[in-house]
Protein backbone atom coordinates (compact mmCIF):
# COMPACT_ATOMS: atom_id res chain seq x y z
CA UNK A 1 0.00 0.00 0.00
CA UNK A 2 1.56 3.16 -1.17
CA UNK A 3 1.26 6.22 0.54
CA UNK A 4 -1.00 8.55 -0.66
CA UNK A 5 1.05 12.66 -1.46
CA UNK A 6 -0.13 15.29 0.87
CA UNK A 7 -1.60 18.22 -0.74
CA UNK A 8 0.25 21.19 -0.09
CA UNK A 9 -2.23 23.69 1.71
CA UNK A 10 -3.61 26.82 0.14
CA UNK A 11 -1.76 30.03 1.98
CA UNK A 12 -4.46 31.36 3.71
CA UNK A 13 -4.99 35.03 3.03
CA UNK A 14 -2.92 37.74 5.72
CA UNK A 15 -5.52 38.77 7.77
CA UNK A 16 -5.56 42.96 7.07
CA UNK A 17 -4.99 45.37 10.30
CA UNK A 18 -5.91 47.95 10.62
CA UNK A 19 -3.35 51.07 9.78
CA UNK A 20 -1.99 52.14 12.96
CA UNK A 21 -2.50 55.88 13.48
CA UNK A 22 0.10 57.54 14.57
CA UNK A 23 -0.05 60.37 17.83
CA UNK A 24 1.24 63.35 16.53
CA UNK A 25 4.48 64.60 17.83
CA UNK A 26 4.94 67.07 21.01
CA UNK A 27 6.78 69.01 18.98
CA UNK A 28 5.06 69.37 15.53
CA UNK A 29 3.97 72.70 14.61
CA UNK A 30 0.54 73.26 13.88
CA UNK A 31 -0.29 74.73 10.02
CA UNK A 32 -1.75 77.72 8.90
CA UNK A 33 -2.38 81.22 10.66
CA UNK A 34 -2.57 79.34 14.40
CA UNK A 35 0.83 77.87 13.78
CA UNK A 36 2.44 81.26 12.31
CA UNK A 37 1.05 83.05 15.46
CA UNK A 38 2.51 80.52 17.50
CA UNK A 39 5.94 80.04 16.01
CA UNK A 40 5.89 84.34 16.32
CA UNK A 41 4.85 84.25 19.83
CA UNK A 42 7.96 81.43 20.76
CA UNK A 43 9.98 83.44 18.81
CA UNK A 44 8.91 86.75 20.59
CA UNK A 45 9.51 85.19 24.16
CA UNK A 46 12.80 83.61 23.75
CA UNK A 47 15.56 84.67 26.34
CA UNK A 48 17.78 86.94 24.12
CA UNK A 49 14.70 89.40 22.61
CA UNK A 50 15.07 91.90 24.80
CA UNK A 51 18.35 92.32 23.96
CA UNK A 52 18.57 92.26 20.89
CA UNK A 53 15.72 94.79 21.07
CA UNK A 54 17.39 96.82 22.99
CA UNK A 55 20.38 96.69 21.05
CA UNK A 56 19.07 97.10 17.23
CA UNK A 57 16.04 99.91 18.04
CA UNK A 58 17.90 102.74 19.50
CA UNK A 59 20.75 102.14 17.12
CA UNK A 60 18.14 101.89 14.26
CA UNK A 61 16.56 105.24 15.46
CA UNK A 62 19.94 106.88 16.04
CA UNK A 63 20.72 106.08 12.51
CA UNK A 64 17.50 107.35 10.71
CA UNK A 65 17.43 110.28 13.14
CA UNK A 66 21.41 111.30 11.33
CA UNK A 67 19.87 110.75 8.28
CA UNK A 68 16.81 112.94 9.01
CA UNK A 69 19.33 115.63 10.84
CA UNK A 70 21.27 116.29 7.88
CA UNK A 71 17.96 116.50 5.59
CA UNK A 72 16.03 118.68 7.71
CA UNK A 73 18.50 121.28 8.96
CA UNK A 74 20.24 122.06 5.69
CA UNK A 75 18.39 125.15 5.08
CA UNK A 76 18.62 126.26 8.61
CA UNK A 77 22.56 126.40 8.72
CA UNK A 78 22.60 128.15 4.66
CA UNK A 79 20.00 130.80 6.60
CA UNK A 80 22.36 131.15 9.45
CA UNK A 81 25.35 131.88 6.93
CA UNK A 82 26.82 128.05 8.08
CA UNK A 83 27.83 125.47 6.08
CA UNK A 84 25.08 123.20 4.98
CA UNK A 85 26.48 119.76 7.05
CA UNK A 86 27.21 121.40 9.91
CA UNK A 87 24.47 120.74 12.57
CA UNK A 88 24.68 117.12 11.25
CA UNK A 89 28.30 116.84 11.89
CA UNK A 90 27.60 118.01 15.59
CA UNK A 91 25.09 115.63 16.04
CA UNK A 92 27.67 112.88 14.15
CA UNK A 93 29.89 113.82 16.61
CA UNK A 94 27.32 113.47 19.58
CA UNK A 95 26.21 110.74 18.51
CA UNK A 96 30.02 109.35 18.11
CA UNK A 97 30.68 110.30 21.57
CA UNK A 98 26.93 108.99 22.91
CA UNK A 99 28.06 105.64 21.41
CA UNK A 100 31.00 105.50 23.60
CA UNK A 101 28.91 106.24 26.74
CA UNK A 102 26.77 103.01 25.56
CA UNK A 103 29.25 100.95 25.41
CA UNK A 104 30.80 101.98 29.17
CA UNK A 105 27.41 101.88 30.27
CA UNK A 106 26.75 98.24 29.06
CA UNK A 107 30.23 97.26 30.36
CA UNK A 108 29.44 98.26 33.56
CA UNK A 109 28.56 96.14 36.48
CA UNK A 110 25.53 96.97 38.28
CA UNK A 111 27.73 98.05 41.47
CA UNK A 112 29.39 100.82 39.51
CA UNK A 113 26.13 101.61 38.09
CA UNK A 114 25.06 102.60 41.80
CA UNK A 115 27.96 104.21 42.76
CA UNK A 116 27.17 106.95 39.84
CA UNK A 117 24.07 107.79 41.36
CA UNK A 118 25.34 110.42 44.14
CA UNK A 119 27.57 111.99 42.14
CA UNK A 120 25.75 112.52 39.32
CA UNK A 121 23.12 113.92 41.61
CA UNK A 122 25.20 116.73 43.25
CA UNK A 123 26.92 117.44 39.56
CA UNK A 124 23.42 117.94 37.80
CA UNK A 125 21.98 120.17 40.88
CA UNK A 126 25.34 122.24 40.72
CA UNK A 127 25.15 123.02 37.48
CA UNK A 128 21.03 123.80 37.15
CA UNK A 129 22.48 126.56 40.04
CA UNK A 130 25.01 127.82 37.38
CA UNK A 131 22.47 128.13 35.02
CA UNK A 132 20.95 130.72 36.89
CA UNK A 133 24.09 133.17 37.37
CA UNK A 134 24.51 135.79 35.34
CA UNK A 135 27.09 135.33 32.60
CA UNK A 136 26.89 131.76 32.93
CA UNK A 137 23.58 130.79 31.82
CA UNK A 138 22.79 130.91 28.73
CA UNK A 139 18.88 131.39 26.82
CA UNK A 140 17.72 129.90 24.16
CA UNK A 141 13.83 130.52 23.08
CA UNK A 142 13.18 132.30 26.29
CA UNK A 143 14.75 129.67 28.31
CA UNK A 144 17.60 129.96 30.58
CA UNK A 145 18.77 126.24 30.93
CA UNK A 146 22.21 126.17 29.21
CA UNK A 147 25.71 126.68 29.51
CA UNK A 148 28.04 127.75 27.47
CA UNK A 149 31.35 125.66 27.02
CA UNK A 150 33.18 127.55 24.05
CA UNK A 151 32.74 128.47 20.80
CA UNK A 152 29.56 126.25 18.98
CA UNK A 153 29.28 124.00 22.31
CA UNK A 154 26.36 124.60 24.90
CA UNK A 155 25.56 121.67 27.49
CA UNK A 156 21.94 121.89 29.04
CA UNK A 157 22.40 120.34 32.64
CA UNK A 158 18.51 119.16 32.71
CA UNK A 159 19.29 116.53 30.66
CA UNK A 160 21.50 115.23 32.77
CA UNK A 161 19.15 115.62 35.44
CA UNK A 162 16.70 113.01 33.96
CA UNK A 163 19.80 110.24 34.34
CA UNK A 164 20.85 111.63 37.57
CA UNK A 165 17.29 111.54 39.62
CA UNK A 166 16.91 107.74 37.36
CA UNK A 167 19.72 106.14 39.25
CA UNK A 168 19.53 108.12 42.49
CA UNK A 169 15.82 107.30 42.65
CA UNK A 170 16.86 103.41 41.76
CA UNK A 171 20.00 103.46 44.31
CA UNK A 172 17.16 104.81 47.06
CA UNK A 173 14.64 102.54 46.19
CA UNK A 174 16.10 99.97 46.19
CA UNK A 175 17.99 100.02 49.69
CA UNK A 176 15.07 100.50 51.07
CA UNK A 177 13.14 97.82 49.52
CA UNK A 178 16.32 95.66 51.25
CA UNK A 179 15.38 97.25 54.20
CA UNK A 180 11.45 96.46 54.07
CA UNK A 181 10.30 99.99 54.65
CA UNK A 182 8.42 100.33 51.60
CA UNK A 183 5.73 99.35 53.22
CA UNK A 184 5.53 102.78 54.71
CA UNK A 185 3.89 105.77 52.93
CA UNK A 186 7.17 108.36 54.08
CA UNK A 187 9.31 106.38 52.98
CA UNK A 188 7.93 106.09 49.86
CA UNK A 189 8.32 110.06 49.10
CA UNK A 190 11.04 110.92 51.46
CA UNK A 191 13.56 112.02 50.44
CA UNK A 192 12.57 110.68 46.65
CA UNK A 193 9.72 113.55 46.36
CA UNK A 194 11.70 116.41 47.72
CA UNK A 195 14.74 115.80 46.11
CA UNK A 196 12.83 115.44 42.43
CA UNK A 197 11.26 118.64 43.74
CA UNK A 198 14.44 120.48 44.12
CA UNK A 199 15.49 119.23 40.44
CA UNK A 200 12.08 120.48 39.01
CA UNK A 201 12.38 123.98 41.03
CA UNK A 202 15.51 124.89 39.79
CA UNK A 203 14.63 123.63 35.85
CA UNK A 204 11.20 125.62 36.15
CA UNK A 205 13.40 129.08 36.71
CA UNK A 206 15.14 128.91 33.29
CA UNK A 207 11.55 128.49 32.46
CA UNK A 208 11.96 124.63 30.67
CA UNK A 209 8.33 123.44 31.59
CA UNK A 210 8.64 120.51 29.20
CA UNK A 211 11.90 118.58 30.67
CA UNK A 212 9.79 119.19 34.56
CA UNK A 213 6.58 117.50 32.90
CA UNK A 214 9.35 114.46 32.23
CA UNK A 215 10.69 114.14 35.35
CA UNK A 216 7.33 114.20 36.88
CA UNK A 217 6.53 111.38 34.65
CA UNK A 218 9.28 109.22 36.11
CA UNK A 219 8.65 110.09 39.13
CA UNK A 220 5.00 108.15 39.21
CA UNK A 221 6.67 105.88 37.53
CA UNK A 222 9.28 104.82 40.05
CA UNK A 223 6.34 105.28 42.66
CA UNK A 224 4.23 102.86 40.54
CA UNK A 225 7.33 100.38 40.64
CA UNK A 226 7.85 100.82 44.15
CA UNK A 227 4.09 99.61 44.66
CA UNK A 228 2.73 103.04 46.20
CA UNK A 229 -1.01 102.87 47.06
CA UNK A 230 -3.40 103.53 44.82
CA UNK A 231 -4.79 106.83 47.64
CA UNK A 232 -0.75 108.35 47.60
CA UNK A 233 -0.13 107.23 44.21
CA UNK A 234 -3.66 109.93 43.48
CA UNK A 235 -2.73 112.60 45.73
CA UNK A 236 0.86 113.03 44.34
CA UNK A 237 -0.48 113.25 41.12
CA UNK A 238 -3.00 115.72 42.06
CA UNK A 239 -1.03 117.47 43.43
CA UNK A 240 1.25 117.97 40.23
CA UNK A 241 -1.63 118.44 38.65
CA UNK A 242 -2.55 121.76 40.56
CA UNK A 243 0.79 123.02 40.60
CA UNK A 244 1.00 122.38 36.87
CA UNK A 245 -2.15 124.32 36.39
CA UNK A 246 -1.22 127.56 38.03
CA UNK A 247 2.53 127.19 35.90
CA UNK A 248 0.31 127.35 33.09
CA UNK A 249 -2.60 129.65 34.56
CA UNK A 250 0.28 132.31 35.43
CA UNK A 251 1.93 132.20 31.55
CA UNK A 252 0.57 133.79 28.98
CA UNK A 253 2.79 131.75 26.45
CA UNK A 254 1.77 128.39 27.98
CA UNK A 255 -1.27 129.64 27.69
CA UNK A 256 -0.97 130.46 24.17
CA UNK A 257 0.52 126.70 23.40
CA UNK A 258 -2.24 125.40 25.10
CA UNK A 259 -4.75 126.62 23.41
CA UNK A 260 -2.98 125.32 19.60
CA UNK A 261 -4.18 121.72 20.47
CA UNK A 262 -5.90 121.07 17.39
CA UNK A 263 -5.88 124.21 15.75
CA UNK A 264 -6.09 123.87 11.86
CA UNK A 265 -5.11 127.91 11.35
CA UNK A 266 -2.22 129.85 13.15
CA UNK A 267 -4.76 132.07 14.91
CA UNK A 268 -4.19 135.73 15.80
CA UNK A 269 -0.62 137.07 16.07
CA UNK A 270 0.42 133.88 14.42
CA UNK A 271 0.36 132.01 17.98
CA UNK A 272 -0.44 128.48 16.51
CA UNK A 273 1.90 129.12 13.32
CA UNK A 274 4.14 126.26 14.46
CA UNK A 275 1.40 123.74 15.41
CA UNK A 276 -0.22 123.78 12.12
CA UNK A 277 2.51 123.93 10.02
CA UNK A 278 3.66 120.64 11.80
CA UNK A 279 0.21 119.61 10.41
CA UNK A 280 0.53 120.75 7.02
CA UNK A 281 4.08 118.54 6.73
CA UNK A 282 2.44 115.66 7.80
CA UNK A 283 -0.61 116.10 5.83
CA UNK A 284 1.68 116.49 2.71
CA UNK A 285 3.58 113.41 2.80
CA UNK A 286 1.11 110.81 2.18
CA UNK A 287 1.77 107.33 2.20
CA UNK A 288 5.71 107.16 0.87
CA UNK A 289 6.61 110.64 1.24
CA UNK A 290 7.83 113.29 -1.17
CA UNK A 291 10.70 111.85 -1.26
CA UNK A 292 13.90 112.08 1.06
CA UNK A 293 15.03 115.82 0.98
CA UNK A 294 12.26 117.26 -1.16
CA UNK A 295 10.49 118.91 2.05
CA UNK A 296 8.63 122.34 1.82
CA UNK A 297 8.33 122.88 5.28
CA UNK A 298 11.60 123.52 6.02
CA UNK A 299 12.65 126.59 4.18
CA UNK A 300 11.54 128.87 6.37
CA UNK A 301 8.06 127.75 7.15
CA UNK A 302 8.65 125.04 10.24
CA UNK A 303 10.32 126.74 13.34
CA UNK A 304 12.85 124.01 14.66
CA UNK A 305 12.68 121.41 11.58
CA UNK A 306 15.23 119.56 13.11
CA UNK A 307 14.72 119.53 16.66
CA UNK A 308 11.41 119.57 18.34
CA UNK A 309 9.62 119.41 14.78
CA UNK A 310 11.25 116.75 13.30
CA UNK A 311 9.27 114.23 13.45
CA UNK A 312 6.71 116.23 11.01
CA UNK A 313 9.61 116.90 8.48
CA UNK A 314 10.13 113.14 8.62
CA UNK A 315 6.62 112.61 7.94
CA UNK A 316 6.60 115.29 5.07
CA UNK A 317 9.69 113.33 3.24
CA UNK A 318 8.94 109.82 4.32
CA UNK A 319 5.46 109.53 4.72
CA UNK A 320 3.32 107.54 7.08
CA UNK A 321 5.28 104.52 6.36
CA UNK A 322 8.50 106.52 7.82
CA UNK A 323 6.26 107.69 11.07
CA UNK A 324 5.14 104.12 12.05
CA UNK A 325 8.64 102.91 11.40
CA UNK A 326 9.89 105.40 13.76
CA UNK A 327 6.90 104.66 16.31
CA UNK A 328 7.23 100.71 15.58
CA UNK A 329 11.08 100.90 16.49
CA UNK A 330 10.08 103.24 19.89
CA UNK A 331 6.93 100.68 20.86
CA UNK A 332 9.73 97.79 20.28
CA UNK A 333 12.25 99.96 22.88
CA UNK A 334 9.23 100.33 25.17
CA UNK A 335 8.34 97.07 25.06
CA UNK A 336 11.83 95.69 26.19
CA UNK A 337 12.63 97.95 28.40
CA UNK A 338 9.40 96.68 30.06
CA UNK A 339 10.17 93.36 30.19
CA UNK A 340 13.50 93.63 31.13
CA UNK A 341 12.46 95.31 34.51
CA UNK A 342 9.71 92.28 35.12
CA UNK A 343 11.95 89.82 34.79
CA UNK A 344 14.42 90.83 37.27
CA UNK A 345 14.73 89.84 40.61
CA UNK A 346 17.31 92.96 41.53
CA UNK A 347 15.11 95.76 42.75
CA UNK A 348 18.09 98.03 41.57
CA UNK A 349 17.73 97.07 38.51
CA UNK A 350 13.95 96.61 38.30
CA UNK A 351 13.79 100.74 39.44
CA UNK A 352 16.80 101.91 36.70
CA UNK A 353 14.88 100.00 33.79
CA UNK A 354 11.40 100.82 34.45
CA UNK A 355 12.79 104.89 35.27
CA UNK A 356 14.71 104.79 31.96
CA UNK A 357 11.95 103.17 29.93
CA UNK A 358 9.20 105.80 31.44
CA UNK A 359 11.44 108.55 30.33
CA UNK A 360 12.06 107.84 26.98
CA UNK A 361 9.34 106.72 26.18
CA UNK A 362 6.94 109.69 27.80
CA UNK A 363 9.50 112.30 25.70
CA UNK A 364 8.52 110.50 22.34
CA UNK A 365 4.71 110.46 23.17
CA UNK A 366 5.23 114.12 24.44
CA UNK A 367 7.05 115.44 21.35
CA UNK A 368 4.89 113.34 19.09
CA UNK A 369 1.52 114.46 20.45
CA UNK A 370 3.15 117.92 20.19
CA UNK A 371 3.89 117.58 16.53
CA UNK A 372 -0.03 115.71 15.73
CA UNK A 373 -1.33 118.33 17.40
CA UNK A 374 -3.10 116.51 20.16
CA UNK A 375 -0.81 118.07 23.32
CA UNK A 376 0.69 121.38 23.76
CA UNK A 377 4.14 122.24 22.21
CA UNK A 378 6.75 121.05 25.27
CA UNK A 379 9.90 122.03 23.55
CA UNK A 380 11.02 118.72 24.18
CA UNK A 381 13.29 116.71 21.58
CA UNK A 382 12.81 113.27 20.46
CA UNK A 383 14.83 110.97 22.03
CA UNK A 384 17.81 109.45 20.18
CA UNK A 385 15.83 111.25 17.02
CA UNK A 386 16.12 114.88 17.36
CA UNK A 387 18.80 117.09 16.84
CA UNK A 388 20.85 118.00 20.32
CA UNK A 389 24.04 116.71 21.81
CA UNK A 390 22.48 117.21 25.60
CA UNK A 391 20.05 115.17 25.05
CA UNK A 392 21.57 112.67 22.97
CA UNK A 393 24.39 111.66 24.97
CA UNK A 394 22.22 110.55 28.49
CA UNK A 395 19.73 108.77 26.60
CA UNK A 396 22.67 106.82 25.45
CA UNK A 397 24.11 105.95 28.64
CA UNK A 398 20.32 104.98 29.62
CA UNK A 399 20.21 102.40 26.68
CA UNK A 400 23.76 101.33 27.51
CA UNK A 401 21.93 100.68 30.76
CA UNK A 402 19.28 98.79 29.85
CA UNK A 403 21.54 96.91 27.97
CA UNK A 404 23.72 95.89 30.79
CA UNK A 405 20.25 94.93 32.52
CA UNK A 406 18.81 92.81 29.28
CA UNK A 407 22.48 90.87 28.67
CA UNK A 408 22.38 89.75 33.15
CA UNK A 409 18.67 88.81 33.20
CA UNK A 410 19.06 84.99 33.67
CA UNK A 411 17.66 83.52 30.98
CA UNK A 412 19.53 85.28 28.53
CA UNK A 413 22.76 84.76 30.18
CA UNK A 414 22.24 81.00 29.97
CA UNK A 415 21.63 81.93 26.42
CA UNK A 416 24.53 83.91 25.76
CA UNK A 417 26.82 81.32 27.40
CA UNK A 418 25.25 78.63 25.64
CA UNK A 419 26.13 80.37 22.50
CA UNK A 420 29.03 81.06 22.98
CA UNK A 421 29.56 77.72 23.77
CA UNK A 422 27.65 76.42 20.71
CA UNK A 423 25.60 74.48 22.86
CA UNK A 424 21.34 74.69 22.57
CA UNK A 425 19.68 76.14 25.27
CA UNK A 426 15.43 76.15 25.91
CA UNK A 427 13.61 78.65 26.05
CA UNK A 428 11.87 77.97 29.39
CA UNK A 429 12.81 80.39 32.57
CA UNK A 430 14.93 79.53 34.96
CA UNK A 431 13.50 78.16 38.09
CA UNK A 432 13.02 80.68 40.54
CA UNK A 433 12.43 83.55 38.39
CA UNK A 434 9.14 85.42 38.39
CA UNK A 435 8.11 87.45 35.21
CA UNK A 436 4.61 88.17 36.11
CA UNK A 437 5.08 91.59 37.21
CA UNK A 438 7.44 94.44 37.38
CA UNK A 439 5.94 95.87 40.62
CA UNK A 440 7.24 95.78 43.82
CA UNK A 441 7.24 92.51 45.02
CA UNK A 442 4.98 92.25 48.28
CA UNK A 443 3.45 89.85 50.88
CA UNK A 444 -0.55 89.65 50.85
CA UNK A 445 -2.57 90.69 53.70
CA UNK A 446 -5.81 90.11 55.24
CA UNK A 447 -7.21 93.36 54.32
CA UNK A 448 -5.90 93.25 50.46
CA UNK A 449 -3.80 96.55 50.72
CA UNK A 450 -0.55 96.50 49.59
Amino acid sequence: MTARSAKPASPRPARRTPAKVRPPRAGRRPAGPQGFLTRARRAWDRPLTAYYLILGAPLLITVLGLVMVYSASQIKALQSGLAPSYFFRKQLLAAAIGGGLLLLASRMPVRRHRALAYPLLAGSVFLLGLVQIPGIGVAVNGNQNWISLGGPFQVQPSEFGKLALVLWAADLLARKEDKKLLTQWKHLLVPLTPVTFLLLGLIMLGGDMGTTIILTAILFGLLWLAGAPTRLFAGVLGAATVLSALLIKTSAHRMSRLACIGATDPGPGDQCWQAVHGIYALASGGLFGSGLGASMEKWGELPEPHTDFIFAITGEELGLAGTLSVLALFAALGYAGIRVAGRTEDPFVRYAAGGVTTWIMAQAVINMGAVLGLLPIAGVPLPLFSYGGSALLPTMFAVGLLIAFARDEPAARAALTARLARKPVSGRKPAGVRWKTMRRRVKRRPSGER
